[in-house]
């Protein structure tokens, strides 16, 4: 289940992607945090537990929304926008 729901700009062109090795779409001018929680109940999991986080502050001034794109790069999704054909993949979180 889906953590954020569209309620507006759906006639944006649709963008697709792979998240953790899955198909998934977002859409043009999404950031990967909106095009992956729309996709998904959350973006990854804690450094200190494994629990579900969805992001913290939205705007690139924490450290909480990390994902990693297919050529090794760790970027904060927030602050990234979608591309088309982009491979995403979320830290699972580490385990008590």
């Amino acid at each position: 289940m889906a953590l954020l729901k569209r309620v507006a700009e759906r006639d944006r062109p649709t963008l697709a992607f792979t998240l953790d090795g899955q198909p998934a779409e977002g859409l043009q001018g999404d950031t990967l945090l909106t095009a992956i929680l729309t996709q998904s109940d959350h973006l990854r999991g804690s450094d200190f537990g494994g629990e579900p986080r969805a992001g913290f502050c939205l705007m690139g001034a924490c450290q909480d929304c990390w994902v990693r794109l297919a050529d090794g790069r760790r970027v904060r999704a927030c602050a990234t926008f979608l591309e088309a054909g982009q491979q995403v993949s979320r830290d699972p979180g580490r385990p008590l």
